[in-house]
């Protein structure tokens, strides 16, 4: 054997084949990708598609609603936030704001911060500051002699002028008729 004559065993090295090098190749002109559609496009799959048939994802049936508009807060029990306590993972002492219970690894991630919820319950007197609590939780921390303060305020919609918009101006305007009406009535009684 001379080193001219070196050569891959038969079969392990396989030619890539070249496709849409003219139609004499039997694979030019749509290179073996038939004719137009998603399908003879680069890096395409047409996901979900049942040949015609109606899709798994359109045949299963649609149930509920997802309000867009909803605050989304984390939820903290009071239950949890004692046993931190406990576990001197928080100090009962310092004020115990929505970046401590972070910390504490009560509560993760939300777009409104967090409310305090009264499950569980609650032995030493707190000074908390969240965005929002229940009033049975705001009951149970003031049983102990804590203070609660909270400190979410809902987004009011403006429209291109800074005014408050259309829907909040009518309920604004009901309001007022309707405290108009009870000066009124409270005087006439």
């Amino acid at each position: 054997m001379k080193l001219n004559e070196l050569r891959n065993n038969p079969g392990a090295h396989k030619r890539k084949l070249k496709v849409g090098r003219g139609s004499s190749s039997g694979l030019g002109k749509t290179a073996g990708r038939g004719v137009k559609g998603a399908k003879a496009r680069t890096g395409t799959k047409v996901y979900g598609f049942e040949g015609g048939q109606m899709p798994l994802y359109m045949r299963l049936p649609k149930r509920g609603f997802n309000n867009i508009f909803a605050n989304d807060f984390a939820e903290v029990n009071l239950g949890r936030i004692q046993k931190a306590i406990d576990d001197k993972k928080i100090d009962a002492g310092d004020r115990i704001t929505e970046e401590t219970l972070r910390k504490a690894g009560l509560a993760r991630r939300s777009r409104n911060g967090i409310r305090v919820l009264g499950e569980g319950e609650l032995k030493a007197k707190l000074e908390i500051e969240v965005a929002s609590a229940s009033a049975r939780a705001r009951a149970a921390i003031e049983k102990a002699g804590g203070t609660l303060s909270t400190t979410f305020k809902k987004k009011a919609y403006m429209n291109k002028k800074g005014e408050a918009g259309k829907r909040v101006q009518r309920r604004q305007k009901s309001a007022e008729k309707r405290s108009a009406r009870a000066v009124e009535s409270g005087a006439t009684a």
